[in-house]
């Protein structure tokens, strides 16, 4: 993780930049590098040079699209999640529909904003995901809690059986952060987190970690 951004020997933040049309790629180049304390240090036209650019130069964040050629953004998102644990993703594409929201969110992302987004916004999502943080761009956030509540999902009672810690774990993931990041937080070993992690879901009913997202939100222990 970067130190904090801005300030004089404060390690910048490194960024790699992932869209298969040239124009926006090499804007986004551009536009980052004129933001205090963030360095682009890579940039790919496609999910497998996205890949490439992530082993080769261990960025804080890999800023990326959702449809590129050859290897997608949600299966970049998801490999480097597992091959490159230090690198966070934040998304930024022109799809806001449920289905890319989700999974991108289930393949580890970050952060999830449209390409209407301004500067300030991407910079912001970029330095939050680096200290563990989710943003997601204005209105997603009430669109997922929507996406997951249809259906058969658990209702704002399933959060009443659960234990204050369960309580707070639930809490840390709808923050995004993953289950090493929790065990650091609390104080606890990550073998423990999974044990709350497996009993919460089992007691609210959850599939996964965008159902707990929703079930914080929907119950308020969390407010966007």
């Amino acid at each position: 993780m970067a130190g904090a951004p801005g300030g004089t020997g404060v390690t910048p933040l490194r960024v790699v930049v992932a869209d298969d049309q040239a124009v926006v790629r090499e804007g986004l180049v551009t536009l980052l590098g004129l933001l205090p304390g963030i360095e682009v240090v890579g940039a790919a036209a496609d999910g497998l040079e996205a890949l490439a650019q992530v082993a080769a130069h261990r960025p804080d964040v890999l800023l990326v699209d959702l449809r590129m050629p050859r290897c997608d953004g949600v299966t970049a998102t998801a490999r480097v999640r597992a091959e490159c644990p230090g690198t966070e993703v934040v998304v930024l594409t022109t799809y806001s529909d449920d289905d890319s929201l989700l999974s991108a969110l289930r393949a580890g992302a970050r952060g999830y904003l449209t390409k209407d987004a301004d500067a300030e916004v991407i910079g912001h999502a970029l330095r939050s995901a680096a200290q563990g943080l989710s943003t997601l761009h204005s209105g997603l956030q009430e669109r997922l809690v929507a996406a997951a509540g249809r259906g058969q999902e658990p209702g704002t009672g399933a959060i009443e059986g659960l234990t204050a810690r369960e309580l707070e774990v639930l809490r840390l993931i709808a923050t995004g952060l993953s289950n090493v990041e929790i065990a650091r937080t609390l104080v606890i070993s990550e073998a423990t987190v999974k044990t709350h992690v497996n009993h919460l879901f089992a007691k609210a009913g959850l599939r996964d970690r965008a159902q707990a997202v929703a079930l914080a939100y929907r119950s308020g222990l969390m407010r966007p």
